[in-house]
């Protein structure tokens, strides 16, 4: 009966088909959509409604997973990568049209791309995998609040200042936590390499 838990316990990560990732899939599906409605003129307040929406889910799909017993492998890599897919295709989106400036686009988009590297280098070079930290997520999370903030006073929409003073104020913190985040992940795959040398006292959780 104890030798079957762990078995268990490793069928219950390995599964695919979970409301937690469906949603995240959901996600992935619905960026072309607020993409275009950003770019699209007179539907740009539309494209950034449905962006909050889409970062909302974020953290659905993440309690969901922690309080039904729905955590899997397959989660832990698709959350983070719905997060960067939708932040990054934002970002361009409102750049194009002049929404959002480049130079803090850059800020954003250059971390994640290091960040994105140094995961896959992991988990093809020696089968780890870069787990999410709470300050990231923490981080992420004020840039999704930010920069949709920051457009929205742009476009000229209803309470534009107001909107953009608040979504600068809320940008850089946020982009500061953010770079404080990758220096934690830098860490992390030092300790990953290490770990997964051979002779090496074991493999990071």
């Amino acid at each position: 009966m104890d030798s079957e838990q762990p078995q268990r316990a490793q069928d219950s990560l390995d599964r695919i088909a979970t409301l937690p990732n469906f949603l995240s899939l959901t996600r992935i599906l619905l960026i072309p959509v607020f993409v275009l409605l950003i770019l699209h003129h007179g539907t740009e307040g539309a494209g950034l409604v449905l962006l909050g929406a889409v970062v909302a889910t974020d953290w659905v799909d993440g309690y969901l997973a922690r309080h039904t017993g729905q955590v899997s492998n397959l989660g832990k890599i698709l959350d983070p990568v719905a997060d960067r897919m939708a932040l990054t295709a934002a970002l361009v989106a409102m750049v194009v049209r002049h929404a959002f400036p480049l130079w803090a686009a850059l800020l954003v988009i250059a971390r994640d791309g290091l960040i994105l590297l140094a995961g896959l280098v992991l988990l093809l070079g020696y089968r780890i995998r870069l787990d999410v930290r709470w300050i990231g997520k923490a981080a992420t999370f004020g840039l999704m609040c930010a920069i949709p903030m920051v457009a929205w006073g742009n476009f000229g929409l209803f309470l534009n200042g107001f909107a953009r003073v608040a979504g600068w104020a809320v940008f850089f913190p946020s982009i500061a936590l953010y770079y404080v985040a990758t220096a934690v992940y830098a860490m992390d795959v030092v300790k990953g390499v290490r770990g997964a040398r051979p002779g090496a006292a074991g493999r990071p959780e």
